[in-house]
């Protein structure tokens, strides 16, 4: 109910804006938001709102906003650091933060939904005809489903990565060609609603958080599954991306399952 409020809100402010600017587009009003403390170089006109609400969040005082940095794009700029805001697909940003790197300290942001609201829309693409909770809760361990697509970048002194553990608004719109997955049903849009935890991740070493203390060595993918509480799916990609980053070693086998040790990792280019 408050999140209906909240919309009704948002969509008489932008009534009222209209009025008062009739030769502005739609797409300018979400702009409103941005605090004026930061300064914005390039338009972010077409960005989505959550990558948007993201980066207004996480802006301070002095940053610069969209600026261009070695033929690049970065959402954020502050001093030195370039600060990159990622909500999903690592694979597409992969270059950009491998080149990014090489001369400049970058940081990426990655929300991850520990709860969603479902919403969808009728035709008229504003009247809600339902509104409910998501039963699947995220946790940062889930950064491993994309983490795979560069687990050597963490081996890099100048980038990091800073999870968000957020609450989330996904709007979905009926499409009867596409989404065949979600019988007709498209995600529009995300939109956030709340941060509600964050974890930074500056060395290999920090990845150890992962592994619970109480995890007996030498352990299989399917005992680090069933200590995590995840999928035997996600803890593959765990693994893998541990054993490339020095993290965990092989220590050989048992039957057709291989077993690993924790082992030490070299920080000290970081420090």
């Amino acid at each position: 109910m408050r999140l209906v409020k909240n919309t009704i809100k948002m969509k008489e402010t932008i009534r009222r804006s209209r009025e008062k600017h009739p030769g502005k587009s739609s797409t300018d009003y979400r702009l409103d938001i941005s605090t004026p403390l930061c300064k914005t170089v390039i338009s972010t006109l077409n960005e989505k709102p959550l990558h948007e609400a993201l980066k207004h969040w996480y802006a301070r005082h002095g940053d610069t906003i969209e600026a261009s940095i070695d033929g690049f794009i970065v959402d954020i700029v502050r001093d030195s650091l370039l600060i990159e805001i990622q909500t999903r697909n690592f694979a597409a940003i992969r270059r950009k933060l491998t080149k990014l790197s090489v001369n400049h300290p970058v940081r990426l942001v990655y929300p991850i939904p520990s709860e969603k609201w479902i919403t969808r829309l009728a035709d008229d693409g504003e009247s809600i005809i339902s509104h409910r909770r998501s039963p699947k809760r995220g946790a940062f361990v889930d950064v491993f489903n994309e983490l795979v697509y560069l687990p050597g970048l963490l081996q890099n002194p100048n980038f990091s990565i800073e999870l968000l553990l957020i609450r989330e608004e996904e709007v979905r719109r009926y499409d009867g060609i596409r989404g065949w997955r979600r019988r007709g049903w498209v995600t529009q849009e995300r939109r956030l609603l709340k941060v509600v935890g964050r974890q930074m991740l500056e060395t290999p070493a920090d990845m150890y958080v992962f592994i619970p203390s109480t995890l007996e060595e030498p352990f299989t993918v399917t005992d680090l599954a069933a200590s995590v509480a995840i999928t035997r799916r996600l803890a593959q990609k765990m693994v893998y991306c541990l054993r490339l980053m020095g993290c965990i070693a092989p220590a050989g086998k048992r039957g057709h399952s291989v077993l690993y040790i924790r082992q030490k990792t070299n920080t000290a280019l970081r420090r």
